[in-house]
């Protein structure tokens, strides 16, 4: 199927749907224990166990209706399979919650690099969505490199000081919220450098 034959409400449907499928069923869960295999499993664990298989299910599916896959989108599902693997292999919570902290190190580590090379890697993903000139580029760049890093230590904070409940919380609705409120507040940013028609590279 061509991309542009989707229903709008697919693709956001196959990327948001495994996170809120976990969330549901962690609170159906959270105060149950499985035996499996004669191991003892509580609810978190056994949530995880049903959102990876469900993670790259709709991955595999969006990939194959859209033929494309962003770069954090492959990220985010080889490390939900080591992390969640390590998760239900080892029986332990602490390596799902782990994840978060380790992607937004790396995409921060990325745009870093690319700074200290004097570019923008951001702007090969967002060109066609944001045109802007190359200050507001390396700006945005900036801007978003420290706000990935500042989430990374938001993430160890949660997981590591509060509740699983509280992390999952977090999680679901907390960092996607974050990651909108922070897009909104660059809008004079985007407005100073935006690049005119006139200006626009053909």
């Amino acid at each position: 199927m061509a991309q542009g034959k989707l229903h709008p409400m697919v693709k956001p449907a196959l990327e948001i749907g495994p996170v809120l499928a976990f969330f549901a069923a962690y609170f159906l869960l959270r105060d149950e224990t499985l035996m499996i295999g004669g191991r003892a499993y509580d609810g978190f664990v056994v949530a995880t166990a049903a959102f990876v298989p469900l993670l790259a299910a709709c991955t595999f599916a969006l990939w194959r209706l859209t033929g494309h896959l962003s770069t954090m989108q492959i990220m985010t599902l080889i490390l939900v399979i080591v992390f969640g693997g390590l998760t239900v292999w080892l029986n332990d919570p602490r390596f799902i919650k782990m994840k978060p902290t380790i992607i937004y190190l790396l995409f921060g580590a990325a745009l870093g690099v690319g700074l200290l090379r004097g570019t923008s890697y951001l702007r090969h993903v967002l060109d066609g969505v944001m045109p802007m000139d190359e200050a507001g580029w390396l700006k945005l760049t900036r801007r978003f490199m420290l706000f990935f890093f500042a989430l990374a230590i938001a993430n160890e904070i949660v997981w590591r000081t509060m509740s699983t409940e509280a992390w999952v919380w977090f999680k679901t609705f907390g960092l996607p919220i974050a990651l909108v409120a922070f897009v909104f507040a660059q809008n004079s940013l985007f407005h100073t450098h935006e690049l005119k028609s006139d200006e626009a590279p053909e």
